[in-house]
């Protein structure tokens, strides 16, 4: 059974794949905070943005079987059209995306990427792997992949803490923050250590999902 808070086709706004066309899966459910803003305070990650509880969004629902599931998500590509791609997000979409939904994407002419925090391990196949990390360093379990992208900043964690993973890009995304702009804070610090590079919400900045 997989449950999902909402499935929608639009432009990925962030990383190395801004501007693609992609199918958006959002599980339900996180191992670093409840969704519910009452446990906020006690999170791992306190300045999330997004809701992942329920399946009641546009696009959700529960599935019974992979099977089902990549079906859903082909019926949001336009027909006859290639280049399939799904970005499995959450929440934490490793706490449901497994073998048998990956063989099923794939079967179906899915490229499959996940936006994950990293502290979960990853079943084989996945295409692209984009790590946010949220958790310090000690806490990571996936320290390789395509995407590292760190929102920033964070107290807990810092650019160099994680320059040694085996990761091909590395990102500095600005933390939302009531009162606070922290797009400077980047850019600035991208300019001194030019490994990283400037990761903005796209999809805000233009309007759309």
């Amino acid at each position: 059974m997989y449950s999902v808070k909402e499935t929608f086709y639009s432009l990925q706004g962030e990383g190395a794949h801004t501007g693609r066309p992609s199918i958006f899966c959002r599980f339900t459910g996180c191992n670093l905070w409840s969704g519910r803003e009452q446990d906020r305070a006690r999170a791992a990650c306190r300045f999330c943005d997004t809701d992942f509880v329920g399946t009641d969004g546009a696009g959700g629902g529960k599935f019974s079987d992979a099977d089902k599931l990549a079906s859903h998500l082909s019926a949001f590509w336009p027909d006859n059209q290639s280049g399939r791609y799904v970005v499995f997000t959450g929440g934490e979409p490793l706490l449901q995306l497994d073998e048998a939904l990956i063989i099923a994407c794939h079967d179906a002419g899915f490229e499959i990427a996940i936006e994950t925090n990293g502290t979960l391990p990853a079943p084989q196949g996945i295409d692209w792997v984009c790590v946010s990390p949220k958790e310090s360093l000690d806490k990571l379990v996936l320290r390789q992949g395509d995407e590292l992208k760190l929102v920033y900043p964070q107290a807990a964690n810092q650019p160099c803490d994680f320059e040694s993973l085996a990761f091909r890009h590395f990102y500095l995304q600005p933390k939302e923050e009531s009162g606070q702009d922290y797009r400077q804070q980047c850019i600035d610090y991208c300019l001194q250590h030019p490994r990283w590079r400037l990761s903005l919400q796209t999809h805000k900045l233009l309007g759309i999902d």
